[in-house]
């Protein structure tokens, strides 16, 4: 194989490495919408508008009560004219629950609501960040295929050099050895990547149902402007302090009293001795919190202990977070770096591959070192292709770490 046909090759390869900006963008519009569709999400939707049900219907009044009944109706002789207590009555009743403990309820269940619309972000962003890593390693999978299938190609040339070196006199039948067992890595290397392909494949059928073709990005990184708050982890952590918070009010509230009315209406029918009569029996009820030192005030402290503890989860969040961001931006740098350093050696070896060649055509030495080079110089490009494609995963796992990582995204050409 001359130089001209490696040129094509690795032209090859970097042509089927450059994105298609338009099929890009709207097939990663079309993932996304699909997307939204996960079964988990709508879970999430469906628990939060239960809860908003839920603090509607905390501020209504209790159902009345109606009571029936016959009053002092004598067993051994019954009657209703021979005993004058005797009558009959329908009464009813309303209860009038404290209205700042009904609210705090209201306010909790509405909190608890909007956690879940928290979580619900954080998880659709998560599940968009996976959507586009899977796809970007289907990426990686099918440039290191190209490669690898490029470097086997140059072996098979290598092998016919080297055979013909052996049977001109030449002791090179140990490399035949070392190209074989280079051959079968590679045919290794091209198993394990057949199976990342079918992991991703898969992945990408539980989360959009389909395997999208042509779709290859260059993730922008949104810079995190230092707002621990524009974490998800943290907004949906702070979340939990409403909820706490309304339970601190309805405590509070326990110390306020219920009111009730009732009024019962009796009827008492004629009897012998006695004329029938009507009357109305009216009362106010009120609840006296007498045992607020028992029960009141641990409510009370129990339902601040919680907050507090709220509180230092948001800050553990917070720490979490950032620590993660952190930790992926140094992996994202030092991918960046690789491809430098790698991309210096390519450099240096075709450097070296040019000198050899104008070696070679004078008529001195062989063509099997070339051969080597290129090889080496095509498994240095399959290691710049995985330092890419760990740049690019690195980027859009920071970018699900944030509220609206993903708004306004943009696939650069």
């Amino acid at each position: 194989m001359r130089p001209s046909l490696y040129r094509t090759l690795a032209g090859l390869a970097f042509l089927l490495a450059v994105p298609a900006p338009s099929l890009a963008q709207t097939g990663l519009s079309e993932m996304d919408a699909r997307l939204r569709a996960y079964p988990q999400l709508d879970a999430f939707t469906l628990r939060a508008e239960a809860e908003r049900e839920r603090g509607s219907a905390a501020t209504a009044l209790p159902d009345p009560e109606i009571t029936m009944g016959l009053n002092n109706f004598p067993l051994l002789d019954p009657s209703f004219t021979e005993y004058l207590p005797t009558n009959k009555s329908i009464g009813l009743r309303q209860r009038f629950p404290n209205g700042d403990r009904r609210d705090a309820v209201r306010d909790e269940a509405f909190a608890r609501a909007s956690r879940l619309d928290a979580a619900r972000a954080a998880r659709l962003d998560e599940l968009r960040a996976d959507l586009r890593v899977q796809l970007i390693t289907l990426e990686r999978v099918r440039n290191q295929l190209v490669l690898l299938d490029a470097r086997l190609a140059k072996y098979a040339e290598l092998d016919e050099i080297v055979l013909a070196e052996v049977d001109a006199g030449q002791p090179s039948l140990f490399r035949l050895a070392e190209i074989e067992g280079e051959r079968a890595e590679l045919e290794r290397r091209r198993v394990a990547l057949r199976a990342e392909q079918n992991q991703a494949e898969a992945r990408l059928r539980e989360l959009v149902v389909t395997v999208p073709d042509g779709i290859t990005m260059d993730p922008v990184l949104r810079e995190w402007n230092a707002q621990a708050s524009e974490f998800h982890a943290v907004r949906v952590a702070q979340e939990m302090i409403g909820v706490f918070s309304s339970r601190i009010d309805a405590a509070r509230a326990d110390y306020k009293p219920d009111w009730g009315v009732q009024a019962t209406y009796q009827q008492r029918e004629n009897g012998r001795n006695f004329d029938g009569d009507d009357w109305v029996s009216i009362g106010v009820t009120v609840s006296v919190p007498l045992w607020k030192t028992q029960k009141l005030d641990p409510r009370l402290r129990a339902a601040q202990a919680d907050r507090s503890a709220a509180m230092a989860d948001v800050q553990t969040a917070a720490r979490a977070a950032r620590a993660r961001y952190e930790a992926l931006d140094a992996e994202r740098m030092a991918a960046r770096d690789a491809v430098q350093v790698i991309e210096s050696k390519i450099a240096a070896v075709e450097q070296a591959l040019a000198d050899r060649l104008v070696v070679y055509e004078s008529g001195l030495g062989g063509y099997a070192p070339i051969l080597d080079g290129e090889i080496a110089v095509l498994a240095l490009r399959g290691d710049i292709v995985v330092e890419r494609a760990r740049e690019d995963v690195a980027i859009i796992r920071m970018n699900g770490l944030q509220v609206g990582g993903f708004d306004g995204e943009e696939v650069q050409p």
